[in-house]
């Protein structure tokens, strides 16, 4: 029987930086997954990139003035943990690793990620606004750090020293090896168990056969889970949808491929690991159908300015906080309480072509592709290309040339309730005679003009205040935005080592936890509320304190 000094379950980033500490310290790493070769690397691949960086040169060249202390406010302004009493607390850890997290943002974080290659784009995003107090939630500034090759450049190196330690013989990578059992003798781990699945031809992203072959079994000193969260099982979100958020949502399309399906959260309660905080999860509210799908109920999220209309499905318009890019779960919360899942975006053309970006690396071919002369292009007129191709094919898409046209056909998508004209119009209306002045009551106002003294957004991001009912800004546009699915902020609970604790709290002799499987940290760094840019950094810092623990041993 096959023995090795580590087993990783899961060649996502989490794992892919785990293996490499572990390899690095000349011990053995038996890598599995249950996807296919080409779905290495997991969700990272697609993402948009964007990192949680503190007081970064990008940010001081900006004009952004930052600090640890600062980060920190926000951080715990966000997180709200209040499930910190008791031993067996079940923020106790998230807490502490979330206070780690941030010094690591602050400090060794970004000159680490440039000593393996990774550069970033000059511009930081403002993600996460907040909209409220200073001390509640959101980001006080811009700390939104896009990798220069977006996700892809993201797994690059750690994907190149996996495959060097291959070929070396101290990395043996086997996809298609779902594990279902961790093997253990009292309260210590010694291996996995499972069933090899057949050979797939399906591409990143797209959904494998279950078709199961011969069983498997490996022993192992060490077992690290690092297997993802829940954002594609539909049903197991709708199981653990918290309370506060309203009923569960009628309609979610999902915002990941089908094989984040927590599958091993289970296995590893099964086996006595504690799972906390499995209320607590992140999804967007500004959600649209794909046009182009490689998943099943492919959704991919906009990442608005803060300009557009937001109407709940009633064709009422939100209350500060809930306004594009600002706060993202009282929004969900928001719309949950209409009765219905989705709310409409009404904006301009000159809004749509400075003001929206699509999340995800197939999204942005520019920026994936580390080419300047396409991303110069975003600077002429005209909407980004991929957004251009969801204007021209999306199904959640209207342009009228009047508001009345606008409203008709939002109507005649037949979803209801019926939108009423009238009430939409004096609602614009309200809202453009706020701009006769520099200043104004309204607060998605106030906010515009606020994110336009931060150069980054009054260059690139925010479109400079205009009347929508003024035609020489139009045609107008509506956006169907349906909620998507994406993280878990939950997990399996660790200590600072990244051991996971059983029922009791004690560590589980040889049981690791990583990435979002471990809710990034502790069961829960992120508490209720996630800042941006944190969930592929979580994988980062996770993964790398989980294989240097285990390098140690």
């Amino acid at each position: 029987m096959e023995r090795y000094d580590a087993i990783i379950i899961g060649a996502g980033l989490a794992g892919l930086v785990a293996t490499i500490e572990i390899a690095e310290a000349g011990k053995r790493v038996l890598l599995l997954d249950q996807e296919p070769e080409a779905s290495l690397g997991g969700q990272a691949w697609w993402s948009f990139g964007g990192l949680f960086l503190i007081d970064s040169p990008e940010q001081r060249r900006l004009g952004v003035r930052d600090s640890e202390e600062l980060a920190w406010q926000d951080w715990v302004g966000s997180a709200g943990f209040d499930r910190l009493e008791g031993a067996d607390g079940e923020d106790r850890f998230g807490y502490e690793w979330a206070k780690a997290y941030v010094h690591f943002a602050a400090s060794e974080k970004r000159q680490w990620l440039r000593s393996l290659g990774i550069r970033f784009f000059p511009v930081v995003g403002w993600a996460e606004r907040g909209g409220s107090l200073a001390h509640g939630h959101g980001n006080s500034v811009p700390r939104f750090h896009i990798v220069w090759g977006t996700g892809p450049a993201i797994l690059a190196p750690f994907i190149k020293m996996m495959r060097s330690y291959q070929e070396s013989g101290k990395v043996i990578y086997r996809p298609r090896h779902r594990v279902d059992h961790l093997i253990m003798s009292d309260n210590h781990v010694t291996g996995v168990e499972g069933l090899v699945l057949a050979e797939s031809s399906a591409v990143r992203g797209e959904a494998s056969n279950r078709d199961e072959q011969e069983p498997f079994q490996y022993n192992a000193d060490h077992v690290l889970i690092a297997s993802g969260g829940i954002g594609a099982n539909l049903e197991l979100i709708q199981k653990n949808w918290p309370v506060r958020l309203g009923p569960p949502p009628k309609h979610l399309i999902s915002g990941v491929p089908a094989h984040v399906d927590g599958r091993m959260l289970g296995i590893a309660e099964a086996s006595g690991a504690r799972l906390v905080n499995r209320d607590r999860m992140w999804h967007y509210t500004e959600g649209i159908q794909n046009w182009n799908p490689v998943w099943k109920n492919h959704g991919i999220r906009i990442l608005p300015g803060p300009s557009s209309i937001w109407l709940n499905a009633k064709g009422e318009r939100f209350h500060a906080p809930n306004m594009p890019g600002f706060d993202t779960l009282s929004t969900l919360k928001a719309i949950q309480k209409t009765g219905y899942s989705h709310s409409w975006f009404i904006l301009t053309q000159k809004m749509i072509e400075k003001e929206f970006a699509l999340s995800g690396s197939e999204q942005n071919p520019d920026l994936t592709g580390k080419s300047l002369k396409q991303l110069a292009k975003r600077l002429l007129p005209g909407a980004p290309a991929p957004v251009q191709a969801f204007i021209n094919h999306g199904k959640d898409f209207l342009i009228a040339h009047s508001l009345s046209s606008l409203v008709h056909k939002m109507n005649a998508m037949g979803e209801g309730p019926w939108l009423d004209e009238t009430a939409i119009r004096q609602q614009i209306m309200a809202r453009d005679n706020e701009l006769d002045n520099r200043f104004a009551k309204d607060q998605q106002i106030t906010a515009i003009h606020g994110a336009r003294r931060y150069i980054g957004d009054r260059f690139v991001r925010v479109a400079k205040p205009h009347k929508l009912l003024d035609p020489k800004n139009g045609p107008l546009i509506a956006v169907k935005l349906h909620l998507v699915s994406r993280k878990t902020l939950g997990g399996l609970q660790t200590d600072l080592s990244a051991r996971v604790l059983n029922h009791v709290g004690q560590p589980i002799t040889g049981l690791y936890a990583a990435g979002e499987a471990s809710g990034f940290g502790g069961g829960g760094v992120h508490g209720y509320r996630a800042l941006e840019g944190t969930f592929l950094g979580g994988c980062l810092f996770s993964g790398r304190i989980a294989g240097k623990a285990i390098a140690c041993e």
